[in-house]
Order: structure tokens, then sequence, then C-alpha cells
């Protein structure tokens, strides 16, 4: 058994050696806002992350992320009743399609804006290479970052994680 810490609370796992992070989440702490997409860490669909870095959790080990602060899709919210910031502008731009990527995509986009709360196109274009989309939404995405970027230089309370 290990503990997990996901978005403030702790949860016991029973993950045995070579469990990905992915399948914990999902299966024994039933936090399914985080897909699995390939399995091979190329599509960005379970992207996580682990001590406010962007991580695939389709191939870390559970077990190297006892002791370390994990946050999924569900954690970034401020509160039940409020969206993030990010969440906020993907609504606004419509960017999701069928929206299965899309929780690995908000979550690489808040890793960007963590680390560059201004970028130009191409750094969110560079940033975001590393994302499938297979409904081919990148415009919307990259539209929804600039978005939340205004959004978050605008305001008086920035709402990164």
């Amino acid at each position: 058994m290990i503990t997990l810490a996901i978005n403030g609370k702790e949860f016991e796992v029973d993950a045995p050696a070579g469990m990905p992070l992915l399948w914990a989440i999902r299966e024994q702490c039933g936090l399914t806002g985080t897909k699995f997409g390939c399995g091979i860490a190329q599509c960005g669909a379970c992207t996580v992350h682990l001590d406010g870095q962007a991580i695939r959790s389709c191939i870390t080990p559970a077990t190297s992320a006892e002791g370390k602060q994990i946050t999924t899709i569900e954690g970034i919210a401020p509160d039940k009743d409020t969206l993030h910031i990010v969440q906020q502008a993907w609504i606004e731009e419509q960017t999701p399609q069928c929206g299965y990527c899309q929780s690995g995509q908000i979550m690489s986009a808040l890793a960007l804006l963590n680390t560059n709360p201004a970028p130009s196109e191409e750094e969110i274009d560079a940033a975001m290479s590393g994302n499938i989309c297979r409904c081919g939404m990148y415009g919307r995405i990259k539209s929804a970052i600039k978005r939340a970027s205004e959004s978050l230089q605008s305001s008086t309370t920035p709402e990164i994680i």
C-alpha cells in the first residue's frame, strides 16, 4: 500500500510495482477525468501535474508519486462552483469537439501558463506539441490558451496552480 496526495486529499492505494499512476488515479481513486490515450506518453491525454510539473501518468509508476503532490483535472478549480480560468476559456472558445483529450490539453496548457503567463503563439505551439487532438481542435486550443493568458494578466488574483 502507498499513500498518494491527489488534489489535496490522501488516498491509500494498492499499487503493485510498475502500476502506472494513471491506473491508480482512475481505478483506485475514482478520479476519471484523466484519460488513457496511447499508453506510451505520446498523446498527452493522461497529463497530470506532479509537484507542479506536467507529466504523463500512463508511464509514471504510481510508487514514484508517493510523497509528492498530484493535481488532476478535478483539482484545478478554486471551488465546486467556480471553474478555473483555463477551463472557462475552454468553454468560451468552444474548444472541445469530442472532448476526450481535453483534460490532458488543459493540464498541459496550465503547466505552460504557470511558467509563462504571456506565451507567444510559437511558445504555445511548442508547449502543446506533445498533445494530440484527434478532432483537430488545435486552433481553438490555441485561442483558449490566449484567452486564459489575457484573463490571467488582467486578473488581480491569478488562479494559476
